[in-house]
């Protein structure tokens, strides 16, 4: 259940937060994540999340065995660790497009990775449970913390008090309960302030 709670202390209507948060994230993401999360196991189906190992790496280019007719390519850039990029070692990557004529296969470990991460989320946490993420950037009505997966961070729920430059938190670790778990919109509501509140009670 949502805490209500915190939602009125937002000072907008639960709906309100629902279209702030989808504003955020953006229709194309969460389409994205939708038809993902969706799609029928097939090794040959975009959309599919596959197994693969790193052969070599071209330029910008790591070449990727998926088991497929032809090897895939993922960009160097989407390893958040270049040394990550080591021939032998296995890894999950997005099927996301197959090309008969070139036999080029497309490949995305960025996105792999982020839907293991909201799979991971839904499996084991909950309304309610402490997480730790770090702050990636400022955004509209917040900051988005990555937890795995990027969540929304209201600007009223980053301290007791709202700080006056909430810019100050980005790159920083951050621990926060969970306020809202929306599963269809595929977004995560997250709060520092309640946190700091509840560790003030119990101390009291």
């Amino acid at each position: 259940m949502v805490d209500r709670n915190i939602v009125n202390r937002l000072g907008i209507s639960e709906q309100q937060l629902d279209q702030q948060v989808g504003e955020m994230f953006g229709e194309e993401e969460n389409q994205f994540l939708e038809e993902v999360l969706q799609a029928k196991v097939d090794s040959h189906l975009p959309g599919t999340i596959l197994k693969g190992k790193i052969v070599s790496q071209i330029g910008n280019d790591v070449i990727v065995e998926v088991g497929l007719k032809s090897e895939g390519v993922v960009e160097a850039s989407e390893f958040a660790d270049p040394e990550e990029i080591t021939p032998g070692k296995e890894i999950e990557v997005l099927l996301e497009e197959t090309d008969s004529e070139s036999g080029l296969i497309l490949l995305s470990k960025h996105k792999a990775d982020r839907i293991r991460g909201w799979e991971n989320i839904i499996n084991t946490k909950k309304e309610g449970d402490i997480v730790t993420g770090r702050v990636i950037r400022r955004i509209k009505g917040g900051l988005l913390v990555d937890i795995s997966v990027p969540v929304f961070l209201p600007a009223s729920q980053v301290d007791i008090r709202r700080p006056g430059d909430i810019s100050r938190f980005i790159g920083r670790e951050v621990e926060c309960v969970i306020l809202k778990i929306d599963i269809e919109g595929r977004n995560i509501v997250i709060s520092r302030r309640k946190l700091i509140e509840d560790e003030g009670r119990i101390q009291a």
